[in-house]
């Protein structure tokens, strides 16, 4: 492998840590547990004004939410005030914010990006379809790679917004392939002298 291709792949590499190691579940336990590490409960969307929601242990037993507000207050409820808090949250919503799960013009936002980019995705297969039937031969031209490299952008910064690894894995090792088949493209003569 090329140096170029091994910093490319340690840097994605090192993306992928750093997301994972974002999304981790591991908080530190809090003052009223019982010896249980609190458990991280992800809830898209958030009820308003809370940053993450724990699931914990109480001394007598009894389990809790933990809600953390964006100020780092904490607000423990039972299952039964949890519920009401995100019933009240979501009934007084939009329909396209009950549909697309999302609590605000932000999400709606990253919605948007990850459509378009979904959109860049879909249309890469129909610029090649069209090249294709134009030449009669299956042909990839070079705006399929930079539709795919748009698309897989703007689909892995929306896949880092939800925290689907699954999203963000998929849409990574594609990144790399779109990337070097530009610079095959665009860099010819240098591709000669490299072994792969």
């Amino acid at each position: 492998m090329t140096r170029r291709i091994k910093k490319i792949v340690g840097v994605t590499a090192m993306l992928i840590l750093l997301i994972g190691g974002a999304t981790s579940a591991s908080e530190p336990g809090t003052q009223e547990s019982n010896g249980d590490d609190p458990i991280r409960i992800h809830i898209k969307p958030l009820p308003e004004g809370v940053s993450r929601v724990f699931l914990t242990s109480s001394i007598d037993g009894r389990r809790r939410f933990e809600l953390v507000s964006t100020d780092g207050t904490v607000e423990r409820l039972d299952s039964e005030a949890f519920a009401q808090r995100l019933y009240t949250g979501q009934t007084g919503k939009p329909w396209f914010y009950r549909l697309l799960n999302i609590s605000s013009p932000v999400g709606f936002a990253w919605v948007l990006l990850g459509l378009l980019g979904q959109v860049l995705f879909t249309g890469r297969m129909v610029l090649q379809w069209l090249t294709s039937e134009k030449a009669k031969r299956s042909v990839v031209p070079v705006g399929f790679w930079w539709m795919s490299l748009a698309g897989a952008s703007m689909l892995l910064a929306y896949f880092i917004w939800r925290r689907d690894v699954v999203g963000v894995l998929g849409q990574s090792a594609g990144w790399l392939i779109y990337v070097r088949n530009l610079w095959l493209i665009y860099y010819p003569e240098s591709n000669r002298s490299e072994s792969i």
